[in-house]
């Protein structure tokens, strides 16, 4: 197991020196990394959480090829973490990497908002079925816009996954008292940013629906620029590692391929490499086994990634076509903002989960987390399948509604159904995020080998940046199939007249099957034994 330790030389410049377990990490440490991490979150639901809305609005894009560039985008920024946990574990360190990505995620979120500030030519304007103006940007407007998109997400790949294990790291796994902190600090991590996501998808969609783009991307940078300052006044209580960034990651990798040489041309009395080499090098190899066996898992889980890329894209688009005014003042909720409901289930199902749930299993069942972390898992993807079946239920009875008051050649009228008949399937997406999401976040951490911490959460990381890519994938296919033959789609601008039941209908098939998949993989995976501290 790592130990806290000094730092090489070469770091200390930068690092301060490691004391002992009471002066360094522990929870004073983690509030800090936690901190941060509320704020990157803030800066990227602040984009991610209404993008398809500009994408249809101010960047004139279909519906289907918006919600296809916002899975697109999200794939990107979920699957670029693989490489940025690979050059924190083998060569910057994590604390270094968190700063380096810190600096280019301002940078890609300050010309964002001066991307959105951008104005077209007035014969490029024109009025929409409802009567507003919309001015479509240049191509070249809109190639600035996506590289400084691809920026933030480009900086995500080192940020994401470097920040949680940091924050894990401030907890030794082999002090029982420790190990047991960590676990509760899973869960308050996923507390925090979903309050975090909850604040900004409120105030962000508000402002950039109402007030102006330019705001609504520049406040998350302004937001991103303080995480920064607050990771920074931190450095001294954090606790550093001795695989925390001196290249150890890159030693697993190197010395595996020297481990398969070595056991190959090991003689029966030792041969050329000695006793000790003999046994390193066959923990090496068995560690590469145990990262083969979380292959099925991972696998096994990608389809939830699909799920979860529905709430900033298709639910959203379902909702702006519902009566969404609250009150006597008439004031309209903007459609993005109704993710709130997934970010409030969250928090009080998080708190839920580690005041009553995990106590109350852990008496009966006896184990110290109550529940496994993939019992946890499979328990989310049930209730993923349920919010799927909910949000199939509600877009039928949409439909209705439309074809009962006459409006379904008129796609920018508002439907007479209220707001809240969506509201069941985001407190059921919450809550299974809360299950799936924390329990892939610590299985993948905690089955990971020491030197590769940041890479077991750019695993689970990359669970939702394939199901992104795989979510795009089946827009545009089932766009494009249900279209020809002069069909309709099933994804149509005129949602009046398109299936989007369908398509939730299908996702929650695909996801039941995969379901059954991870029972049986879950079922026969056996846990990596921990090294027990002695003191």
């Amino acid at each position: 197991a790592p130990r806290p330790l000094a730092m090489a030389p070469d770091l200390e410049p930068l690092l301060p020196r490691a004391g002992h377990r009471p002066v360094t990490g522990g929870w004073r440490s983690a509030l800090f990394i936690i901190w941060v991490e509320v704020a990157e979150r803030f800066a990227y639901h602040g984009i991610s959480a209404n993008l398809i809305s500009y994408l249809t609005g101010p960047l004139g894009e279909s519906t289907a090829a918006a919600a296809a560039a916002v899975n697109a985008w999200s794939g990107a920024a979920s699957m670029l973490p693989l490489l940025g946990a690979a050059v924190a574990d083998s060569w910057l360190g994590r604390y270094r990497t968190i700063v380096a990505s810190s600096v280019l995620y301002i940078t890609g979120l300050g010309m964002l908002a001066l991307s959105s500030m951008f104005s077209s030519p007035s014969e490029q304007c024109k009025l929409t079925a409802d009567g507003r103006q919309a001015c479509p940007r240049s191509s070249l407007q809109t190639a600035f816009f996506y590289v400084s998109l691809y920026l933030v997400a480009i900086a995500q790949s080192g940020h994401k996954p470097c920040v949680q294990a940091f924050g894990a790291d401030q907890f030794d796994a082999t002090d029982p008292a420790e190990s047991l902190a960590r676990g509760s600090f899973f869960n308050w991590w996923y507390f925090g940013i979903c309050g975090s996501a909850t604040v900004t998808i409120a105030l962000m969609s508000y402002v950039q629906d109402n007030v102006s783009w330019g705001i609504g991307f520049g406040v998350p940078c302004v937001v991103m620029v303080l995480a920064l300052a607050v990771f920074l006044l931190g450095t001294k209580t954090y606790r550093f590692y001795d695989n925390s960034g001196d290249g150890k990651g890159a030693g697993v990798f190197s010395r595996v391929v020297e481990a398969f040489r070595a056991s190959r041309k090991r003689s029966p009395e030792g041969g050329e490499h000695g006793h000790g080499d003999g046994v390193e090098n066959a923990a090496i190899v068995e560690e590469v086994r145990g990262l083969a066996r979380l292959f099925p898992i991972w696998a096994t889980c990608l389809l939830y990634g699909v799920v979860f890329a529905q709430p900033p894209t298709l639910f959203t688009k379902q909702a702006a076509t519902m009566d969404r005014r609250v009150g006597s003042s008439g004031f309209q909720i903007p459609p993005a903002a109704l993710q709130c409901f997934m970010g409030i289930s969250m928090i009080t199902c998080v708190a839920l989960y580690d005041r009553v749930l995990v106590p109350v299993a852990r008496r009966v069942s006896g184990a110290p987390l109550g529940i496994t972390m993939l019992q946890r898992i499979g328990t989310g993807m049930v209730l993923a399948v349920a919010a799927l079946v909910v949000a199939a239920l509600v877009e039928m009875r949409r439909l209705s509604t439309a074809v009962d008051a006459g409006l379904v050649d008129l796609p920018d009228a508002v439907v007479p159904m209220s707001l809240w008949w969506i509201m069941p399937q985001y407190v059921l997406l919450g809550a299974a995020d809360v299950f799936t999401m924390v329990g892939m976040q610590e299985f993948f951490y905690d089955q990971m080998p020491g030197a590769l911490k940041s890479l077991g959460l750019a695993l689970y990381l990359s669970v939702l940046g394939v199901g992104s890519f795989i979510s795009s994938f089946l827009i545009s296919a089932i766009d494009g199939a249900t279209r020809r033959g002069g069909g309709t789609s099933w994804i149509a601008d005129n949602l009046n007249r398109g299936h989007l039941d369908y398509f939730y209908v299908l996702i929650a098939a695909l996801t039941a099957l995969e379901l059954l998949a991870f029972l049986y993989f879950s079922g026969s995976y056996v846990y990596k034994r921990k090294a027990v501290s002695v003191h």
